[in-house]
């Protein structure tokens, strides 16, 4: 493996793509591309280590080994087979493999991982005498098998567990917001520290844990144990710890104010325990509230939130949108709110034109991420409801 010139691929959410892009200028990635859920991009090991531990919209950092075309599982495990697994794992490691097969060639991506597994299994087995085990909950190496038509593509996952697992979180709700999407979110709604920030129904607090990490430039994962990378034969221990501690140099102070409203006291429970083992209780403020008789007392105020949705959490009112509208044009003055919804006809009931629509997905559910800017003065309301998108 070429350390110096890795090429690197990294998976995120629909619709976080540039985002994501973004990051990996500024730590230091190379001939950057746009991808459908991914960005690809060129670095050295130390930037490796880096992307893991800092960026905030990355679900899964791989890097290609191997690539191939195959045009039937005989040829496809026979490559396999000859590979040097021995340069990536030792015998004594345990392994397991995610996959992603697209190809009318090998259509069931179960089998073509278990192929895969012997493939590996008979490697070692053939070269010196004993067998890999396979653990799917916490292996020492983890691979990634792509399959596009007949092209596959052998990775190893950097990252181990999801990206999204911050460390943080102690308690959730009926339906949290994904972390790596929840700071998309406020990236994409230019959330940077400064001001003031309120999450009107903030259940279990992801939302106002990920706005209070990009106030300090928190590393991502600072909370995070482990890392599919350390188990790697080439980890550089020393290298990984100059570049935690260069980012932890780099946490700055927070003046403005994070504040989260919900009516449920067992969401705010769950927010106390996220808060509390995220370290953040002096800078977050949960309260017991309903939006809808809440004032702004925050200025300059950004607005960021998750609506319960009707495929995941019942909403008896159906008015539910409606009074979302009416207290922020009523109570929300000269304000910047955004709300990520999978009704999609949420804009004509909320009353209000929004003037950015941007399209992502929650898990499975597809969703429109709606920016509202509300103005004092019935001309500007005026002027904002007839903008066209």
């Amino acid at each position: 493996m070429d350390t110096e010139n890795l090429k690197i691929q990294i998976k995120t959410f629909f619709g976080l793509e540039p985002i994501l892009a973004e990051e990996v200028r500024k730590l230091g990635g190379r001939n950057v591309e746009l991808k459908n859920r991914a960005v690809n991009c060129e670095g050295d090991l130390g930037f490796l280590y880096k992307i893991n531990y800092s960026a905030r919209t990355a679900l899964k950092i791989l890097v290609p080994i191997d690539e191939f075309k195959a045009y039937n599982e005989t040829k496809f495990y026979e490559k396999l087979f000859k590979f040097e697994w021995d340069d990536f794992m030792s015998v004594d490691q345990t392994f397991a493999i995610d996959s992603t097969v697209n190809s009318e060639r090998f259509s069931h991506s179960q089998f073509m991982t278990f192929k895969m597994k012997d493939a590996i299994v008979d490697f070692f087995q053939n070269r010196y005498g004993k067998r890999p085990s396979i653990e799917t909950r916490s292996p020492d190496i983890k691979f990634h098998l792509h399959i596009d038509r007949e092209l596959v593509t052998i990775s190893l996952d950097s990252s181990g567990d999801a990206l999204f697992k911050r460390g943080y979180r102690r308690e959730q709700g009926e339906a949290p917001i994904n972390e790596v999407l929840a700071s998309g979110m406020l990236q994409l709604a230019g959330w940077d520290g400064k001001g003031n920030f309120l999450d009107p129904m903030c259940g279990s607090g992801t939302l106002l844990i990920e706005a209070a990490m990009i106030a300090m430039d928190l590393p991502a994962q600072i909370f995070r144990k482990r890392f599919g990378f350390q188990n790697w034969k080439n980890y550089d221990e020393t290298l990984f710890n100059k570049i935690k501690e260069f980012r932890i140099e780099r946490v700055r102070e927070f003046h403005g104010k994070i504040v989260g409203y919900d009516i449920d006291g067992r969401m705010l429970d769950a927010a106390d325990a996220n808060i509390a083992s995220a370290e953040m209780e002096d800078i977050i403020e949960v309260r017991r509230q309903d939006f809808f008789e809440s004032k702004k007392e925050l200025f300059p105020l950004l607005m960021v939130f998750n609506p319960p949705y009707d495929e995941r959490i019942s909403i008896n009112d159906d008015d539910f949108y409606k009074k979302i509208g009416d207290t922020f044009k009523t109570n929300y003055p000269n304000t910047l709110a955004w709300l990520i919804s999978s009704d999609l006809d949420a804009p004509k009931k909320i009353g209000l034109r929004p003037s950015r629509k941007i399209k992502l997905f929650n898990g499975k559910l597809e969703t429109r991420f709606l920016q509202y800017e509300m103005y004092e003065g019935t001309k500007k309301l005026h002027k904002l409801e007839n903008k066209e998108d």
